[in-house]
């Protein structure tokens, strides 16, 4: 695919200069043009990648790429080969005067062969255009949710199989991107700033609980649990919400651990049975997971909160 494109990674002071100024460039001209400040041609910014690039595990670089000894693009990377083998592409541009022809094509297919080589199981970007996501969309990647900033995420799926293990989440930061994605996939605003420290409590209070499912130490499930008590049944009950699964690792089984985690909860926590809400889509994926009751339809009466 490469069609004889050399990667050169940038280890001298004079490439790495090099490399800043061309970074920038394709800033102004591509990414913010005509705004006066940019933080990303700012000396933070700059600082804080370098500050990357600096640290011993994992750390950021810069690379361009040649064909025929002509410089052509450039590459801002990271590849965490100490934790899932992720490569995260940060930046990636084909410089104006060389594009068309699948030149585009040709330097991300030898960026993610460069990744492969230095220890890349898989990778990720950000995208948050329709062009971008249409080209990294024909080299496999698919979208994959969003971060913790709700910028949206691509993901070019692992090829190999790898452990999953389920359980209670330590903390909201270890699911609050699953969280955001959950929101955005059931097309509802996610929590702001107050709804964040509400849920925090509630955590801390024992009234939800939230499981994580990880391939390797990568969340990639979440599901939250309610406790309630149900007059019916004269029992504590568990509430089953929040159930989502990146889109690049659905079907391999995340769903069933996720479920089976939540119903060992409850039982540990004297609950009754897990109830779950979920729309007539959802109703047989439900009831393979084991939901086999159904109990009349949920209807809901917003209440406007009144300070």
């Amino acid at each position: 695919m490469d069609r004889d494109i050399e990667v050169y990674e940038c280890l001298s002071g004079e490439d790495r200069e090099r490399f800043w100024l061309k970074l920038r460039e394709y800033f102004r001209r591509d990414i913010f043009p005509g705004e006066e400040s940019c933080y990303h041609c700012s000396d933070e910014y700059k600082n804080n990648i370098e500050n990357l690039r600096r640290r011993r595990f994992d750390p950021a670089r810069y690379l361009f790429f040649r064909r025929g000894g002509e410089e052509i693009g450039l590459a801002l990377t990271v590849v965490y080969a100490s934790e899932d083998g992720k490569q995260f592409i940060l930046e990636f541009c084909v410089y104006p005067e060389q594009r068309g022809g699948g030149t585009g094509t040709d330097c991300a297919g030898a960026l993610l062969d460069w990744g492969r080589e230095n220890g890349a199981k898989f990778a990720e970007l950000n995208c948050g255009d329709e062009r971008r996501e249409r080209f990294w969309s024909r080299l496999g990647f698919v979208r994959n949710g969003i971060d913790a900033h709700g910028e949206p995420l691509m993901l070019l799926p692992p090829q190999e199989d790898a452990p999953m293990t389920v359980g209670l989440a330590n903390g909201i930061e270890e699911f609050w991107a699953l969280e955001l994605s959950f929101f955005a996939a059931v097309g509802e605003t996610p929590p702001d700033s107050m709804g964040r420290s509400r849920m925090i409590g509630a955590m801390s209070a024992g009234r939800v609980a939230f499981i994580t499912v990880k391939r390797l130490n990568r969340p990639i499930g979440l599901c939250s649990v309610s406790r309630c008590f149900s007059s019916f049944t004269c029992w504590d009950m568990g509430v089953l919400d929040d159930f989502y699964i990146e889109p690049a690792f659905r079907g391999k089984g995340a769903a069933r651990l996720l479920v089976e985690k939540a119903a060992e909860y409850c039982r540990k926590q004297g609950m009754q049975s897990l109830a779950v809400t979920c729309s007539d889509v959802d109703l047989e994926l439900y009831r393979a997971l084991g939901f086999t009751t159904r109990l009349g339809t949920n209807l809901t009466m917003p209440l406007p909160y009144e300070s």
